[in-house]
Formats: C-alpha cells, structure tokens, sequence
C-alpha cells in the first residue's frame, strides 16, 4: 500500500485455518522494529489469540519499519499520512465500515495523534500499550534524549540496537564499546543495546524472566536503524509533557491535549508498572486526560509485572495479557 504522502508501505494479512467471525484488527509496532515482532517464537503469539478470537488481524508495517527502506520519519508524518492510509485500505479490503485497532509504543503515539486530531473517524475502539499522548520517561533516559542523542545526531542520522551484533563505522562502535561497559545484565549484545537505545534499565524494554531463551535470542534480528529525526521530536515531547507536532503539517494540530480529542472511539490504556522506557504515568496522565473531557468512557490498566515489549512477548503473556486485551477487543 501508500502512504497519502506517497511513501510505500505494507500491510500483513494474517489469516486462520478458518474465516474471521469478527472484524479487522489493525496491529502497529513501534519504533525501529517490524510487524513480525507480534509473532515471536512462543507457543501462542499475540496475533493467535487474535485469530482463535475470530479477529481478521492485518499487521501494519508503518515507516518506521525496518522491512522498509529507512528514512528520517517524524510522529506527525506517520499520524497523517500512514495511519489514516492504512485504516482506509483495510477497510476497503474486508468491506468493513469500522475497525479496531492494538497500537504499542510509537506506533500508540503516532495512532493517538491520528485519532485525537479527528483523522481515524472509522476506528471505534484502540488499545494502546506504554504510551500514547503523555510521554514520561525516566532521569536518565531524559538526559540521554536531551544530552546524548542531539550529539549523535552531528554525526549519524540514525541509531540502532543491531550494532550489538555488526557496528558500522567508528562511532558505533565507540557506541558499542559504552554500552558494553554499562551494561553487563545479558550477553546479548542486542538486548543490551536496546536498553541503551530506548531506556533506563538493566534491560530496559522487559524483564529477563519475562523471555524464555528461544524469544531472547531471537530479538538480535528484530530491532534496526531509528533516526535522530524521532529523537528530535520526542525530546521535545517529553519536555512540553505532551506530543507535539514539529512539522507543519495543516491536518495536525500543534498540540493534542489543547482541546477534547476528535474521535469516538473508545481507548484502552495498557502500562507494565515495570516499564523503563516510558513510565507508567505516561498512560496514567493520558487517562487523567481522558477523563477530564470525557469521563467514564475510556479504561486504563495496570500490568504487575510486566515492562515495555514484554507485554507481547512475555513467556506468561498468553495467560497474563492477551485475555485482556481480547476482552477489551470484544466489548
């Protein structure tokens, strides 16, 4: 499919032994992965659940893909160009009029900004995991987005965790050589390098008991290139407390929290109160939000227990978070 700014993207169509019994489920990943990280090497994936649920699941590679070519995106660029793309696309595809949607991280983010500026009028419910509308990131994760990262961007126009494994050039490999240092909670290079790249924690993103070996290991293919450009954006986020827009784009308004959001649908808020990368209170103050402009109709959760990813790829997530999130899904 294409972006509505031209951009090329793609679309997933994960289909059962039998025909859904319900309607489309747009799934979104977040930033510098891939669709394929809702299918990791677990007994039952999250998508399953979706399919045994009776959900027509399409998985969205948005353009922060890393089965894409990489560019320089920005929250506002995939808010109004790829999401409403794909919403428009799934349903002209199942002849659906209406369409619910599980978004994580910056794929939450750049959904919610989609959403609150009245772009997704077809989407009637969303569950969103770690963050949507209020970024609030740990101490040092502040330091890095507002210290480290302006200094990298000098010199390189993305970063990426798979340098654990293959550095390219000099100064990812000073990178490496860091992190390596400062991070001696695994020996997975990559996984080190995550915690480095998106958070503050030994790691970051999950709890090692959380992955079994063969999911642990098999993270090292899944994470790529994240340009400073996002960065950029999020640091200005997170110090405002809000998303905001940084380009000027006319169908996106400066701020998302200036005024009630413009949709109908309803929200689901998903935080694991162990979550590094961003803070429980980031679901908790977009629920605050919520609630003050329309109360009593969106719900937010808390998840003991569970971090950023882990979540979707936990070994007890089968168990512990996809039931509610299909309970959710069903209302």
């Amino acid at each position: 499919m294409t972006a509505l700014d031209g951009r090329p993207l793609t679309l997933v169509h994960v289909q059962g032994r039998h025909p859904p019994t319900r309607g489309p489920v747009l799934v979104a990943h977040g930033a510098g992965v891939r669709a394929e990280l809702f299918r990791p090497p677990l007994p039952r994936t999250f998508v399953d659940a979706l399919i045994d649920d009776g959900w027509d699941v399409w998985l969205f590679n948005w353009r922060a893909s890393i089965d894409l070519d990489p560019v320089p995106w920005t929250l506002d660029q995939a808010a109004a160009y790829d999401h409403p793309a794909a919403v428009a696309h799934v349903l002209a595809a199942t002849g659906a009029d209406r369409l619910k949607a599980v978004v994580h991280c910056q794929g939450s983010t750049s959904f919610m900004m989609a959403l609150a500026a009245g772009l997704l009028p077809e989407v009637d419910t969303v569950v969103s995991n770690a963050v949507s509308l209020h970024p609030v990131v740990p101490g040092w994760s502040r330091f890095k987005i507002g210290r480290l990262a302006p200094l990298i961007a000098r010199a390189l126009p993305a970063i990426s965790p798979g340098w654990g494994d293959k550095p390219e050039g000099p100064l990812s490999r000073l990178i490496v050589g860091f992190v390596r240092a400062t991070h001696p909670e695994c020996g997975n290079r990559v996984c080190r390098m995550v915690s480095f790249t998106y958070g503050t924690g030994w790691p970051a993103l999950w709890s090692h008991e959380n992955l079994d070996e063969r999911t642990h290991d098999w993270i090292r293919g899944e994470f790529a290139d994240v340009p400073m450009t996002f960065f950029a954006q999020m640091n200005r986020c997170i110090r405002a407390g809000h998303l905001v827009r940084t380009e000027p784009v006319a169908t996106l308004p400066r701020s998302v929290v200036d005024r009630a959001p413009s949709t109908d649908a309803r929200i689901v808020l998903l935080a694991g109160e162990q979550n590094q990368c961003f803070l429980a209170e980031s679901q908790q103050r977009t629920f605050d939000f919520l609630q003050r402009h329309r109360p009593g109709r969106d719900s937010l959760h808390l998840l003991p227990g569970y971090g950023h990813l882990d979540v979707f790829l936990g070994r007890r997530a089968a168990a512990d978070t996809y039931p509610l999130i299909l309970k959710e899904l069903g209302r």
